[in-house]
């Protein structure tokens, strides 16, 4: 299986055998020049092009894409059709099929949705509170994000824990992008990205959530441009824009040294991080199970020892020595605490095999 992930600046390749293990991954320049074409052609001609099938991320599948699907050219069309839902990410996942396609004209190609796992969301968690005749005209609604990564930790985290898979889970993927997701009975109840993925938590360089009232105000008094807006939102705010840096790593670091910026970046991107776990927690009447996946979450130990602080009340407690640990699945919560707590490494390409495999036999 030749798993394919597109994002802002590279494109990720991965030959998975039979049994899942890692045969070659390489790491390229973003679709789009001459030059970029012919390097892919390169790389595909050595192993990662003896394939049987190809496995493509692809961020939004709108409503009528809730599993994987074979591409053809009326996917292909309804795919294109969606990129004004993500402008940023979807014409990135786009070129990477064309270009992957085009250099594998003979193998299957599968999309395997960021979106689809959040489409069992409840009406409740799905709705915006806006006109009745928006949401129907123009579909606004919730759709949830890094799907992908949390339907991972749905399957991995009970497998790891030997417990039931119908635990309650409150699933953290913090990266460069960062969201929460609520399962229950193995499927997403509530997540904390919507329309956009530029809901929720605080994360790199995205705001998250912030006042709409707060957007019109500054559309109307200082007279901003929907793209200055818009740029402001997603590429010079969240850590950036706090700290004066999108690296947990350097934003730690200056923490650490004594300055205040990034101290106060850390507590707000913790404290925003606290209140939604709690919110999942919530949603799903309880909790069994917080999983910390994702670059950040993998790496950095005092990202997940401030998203548990205060989080005692539901059960949440760390053991410091495991926590500080570097590698691995593995569990880093107190032996006496009532949740049961896990840092998972994010395998969204076993995912997107696991997807592809199962469509493509029939299931």
């Amino acid at each position: 299986m030749l798993v394919v992930n597109a994002g802002s600046s590279s494109l990720k390749l991965s030959l998975l055998d039979g049994d899942d293990d890692v045969v070659e991954a390489r790491e390229l320049a973003a679709p789009g020049a001459r030059a970029d074409a012919d390097e892919l052609r390169a790389a595909l001609a050595s192993p990662l092009g003896a394939a049987d099938a190809v496995a493509h991320r692809i961020v939004h599948g709108g409503e009528r894409h809730t599993c994987a699907v074979r591409v053809d050219a009326r996917v292909r069309a309804e795919l294109e059709e969606l990129t004004a839902l993500a402008p940023l990410h979807q014409p990135k996942s786009l070129a990477a099929l064309d270009a992957v396609s085009g250099a594998l004209p003979n193998l299957p190609a599968v999309a395997c949705f960021d979106t689809a796992f959040h489409s069992t969301l409840p009406e409740a968690a799905r709705t915006y509170a806006l006109p009745d005749d928006w949401r129907r005209r123009w579909g606004l609604r919730r759709y949830g994000f890094h799907g992908l990564s949390h339907a991972w930790v749905a399957r991995r985290a009970p497998e790891l824990l030997g417990c039931d898979p119908r635990a309650r889970i409150v699933s953290c993927h913090l990266g460069a992008g960062a969201s929460l997701c609520a399962i229950g009975d193995g499927v997403s109840v509530d997540t904390t990205m919507g329309f956009t993925p530029l809901e929720g938590l605080v994360m790199a360089t995205r705001s998250g959530s912030v006042d709409p009232g707060l957007l019109l105000w500054l559309l109307e008094h200082e007279r901003l441009s929907p793209g200055e807006l818009a740029g402001a939102l997603e590429h010079r705010s969240g850590l950036l824009g706090l700290a004066g840096s999108a690296d947990m790593r350097e934003v730690t670091a200056a923490a650490e040294s004594g300055d205040d910026r990034a101290a106060l970046a850390l507590a707000v991107y913790a404290h925003r991080l606290q209140g939604s776990i709690a919110a999942m927690a919530a949603a799903l009447g309880g909790i069994d199970v917080l999983v910390f996946t994702g670059g950040v979450a993998e790496r950095s130990a005092s990202v997940r020892t401030g998203a548990c602080e205060g989080l005692g009340f539901l059960g949440v407690e760390l053991d410091a020595a495991l926590n500080a640990e570097a590698d691995g699945d593995r569990e880093i919560g107190s032996r006496s605490a009532g949740v049961r707590t896990l840092v998972l490494a994010a395998r969204e390409d076993l995912e997107m095999a696991s997807q592809t495999r199962s469509l493509l036999n029939g299931a």
